[in-house]
């Protein structure tokens, strides 16, 4: 592995906008006699923030975020790393199940669609809260903020970033570039081995399934209505057709599959695989910035458009911290948090935020870094899965 820091002229740089953005949002909010009541109480509360554990920048980046959140607000965040948010979702239904109601071990969560969508309708969410948030008001609502996986939002979680589905391609082995289900295919049947995805229901191992299914079907209106047996049947004939020419090419066979996102990229660093998995689009050129992947590598989508959506934060029914949750929620959403989470050397997760709301460095910036394309209904990777372990789950 090679590991390299962002230099001390970068750091230097980021200094002044930086401070400047946190200064810009105390101003906002300072005049809001709720959320100076919320500041007040949250200040020495511990927050838990159960996020995904897999990368090494977002761990590095929430160490920055609890720091800052130390310093300005009196506020502890701890997180709490874990491979699988569902994890997370079934913790809160036992707590439900056995009466917990308050005094709850998770503050605050990373969640995707499918996990909001359980969330939600097992009634394991606190109250809505996003209007309570000084920093809402800078979000772009142009984008996929107001629905996740087709589920209305309803105040009930907060916009974080954006993701995109892509492949991290070691460019030097991999030419033309797969942008296309039948070009992947094709290059892995040339190429044995050199390719494999983390195994569902793992998060980007269930992507990958919906971004070749959004690839594989001519009309993909059914995939945003609830699945039925009879559409999952006819639609997804095809993938599974695609898969299983796939499969014997993949690293070992495709008799084992990678547990995570980071093993796929562990294994693409170490030279065992071409490609791996990433669903943020900037996660290729972050890594190769910090000296974490090889020069050579790159991000790609299919042509036809990558998964995309907003990930949000949420705060659950019986969260101990609630006022501390949401001055981390808010903070995340502050142009400083932001623009940190998207410069490469740090994370690269692009921003939620309006772009004059962005300091002038960022503001030039796209929102999306490739054409997109929308999450299907939740009811499809549920489907998808059970699937997938039918016919695959060794």
């Amino acid at each position: 592995m090679r590991h390299s820091l962002p230099s001390f002229k970068q750091l230097l740089r980021a200094l002044p906008l930086l401070a400047g953005s946190l200064l810009f949002t105390q101003a906002n909010a300072g005049d809001n006699p709720q959320w100076q009541q919320t500041l007040e109480e949250a200040k020495g509360q511990t927050v838990y923030f159960n996020a995904w554990g897999g990368s090494p920048e977002i761990n590095a980046y929430l160490v920055w975020a609890g720091q800052e959140l130390a310093r300005e607000y009196q506020v502890k965040l701890v997180q709490v790393k874990v491979d699988d948010i569902a994890q997370s979702v079934s913790q809160l239904l036992a707590n439900k199940q056995a009466g917990k109601r308050s005094g709850g071990p998770i503050d605050l969560l990373w969640v995707n669609g499918e996990n909001f969508k359980a969330l939600k309708e097992q009634g394991l969410l606190g109250a809505p809260f996003t209007r309570e948030l000084p920093n809402m008001a800078l979000v772009d609502g142009t984008l996929p903020v107001s629905e996740d996986f087709t589920v209305p939002v309803e105040g009930l979680e907060a916009p974080w970033g954006i993701g995109q589905l892509n492949l991290m391609v070691n460019g030097e082995e991999v030419s033309p570039l797969p942008t296309s289900a039948a070009a992947l295919l094709t290059w892995s049947k040339a190429h044995p081995g050199r390719f494999t995805y983390p195994k569902p229901p793992q998060f980007h191992g269930s992507s990958f399934l919906k971004q070749i299914l959004l690839e594989l079907t001519p009309d993909p209106t059914p995939l945003y209505r609830e699945a039925t047996e009879n559409d999952f049947a006819k639609i997804t004939a095809p993938l599974w057709a695609w898969l299983d020419e796939l499969h014997p090419t993949l690293w070992r066979k495709g008799k084992l599959f990678p547990t995570s996102a980071a093993e796929t990229r562990q294994l693409l660093d170490d030279g065992e695989l071409a490609m791996a998995i990433s669903f943020n689009p900037q996660e290729a050129q972050s890594a190769v910035q910090n000296g974490t992947l090889p020069p050579n590598v790159v991000a790609v989508a299919m042509a036809k458009g990558a998964l995309t959506n907003s990930h949000f934060l949420t705060i659950p029914f019986n969260a101990n911290a609630r006022a501390g949750a949401k001055v981390v929620a808010n903070f995340l959403l502050s142009p400083a948090a932001q623009e940190r989470k998207a410069e490469p050397a740090f994370w690269g997760d692009p921003s939620v935020l309006r772009a004059d709301a962005l300091p002038a460095t960022q503001q030039q910036a796209p929102a999306l870094r490739f054409k997109s394309v929308a999450e299907p209904h939740p009811s499809w990777q549920l489907r998808l899965e059970a699937a997938w372990a039918e016919r695959y789950g060794h």
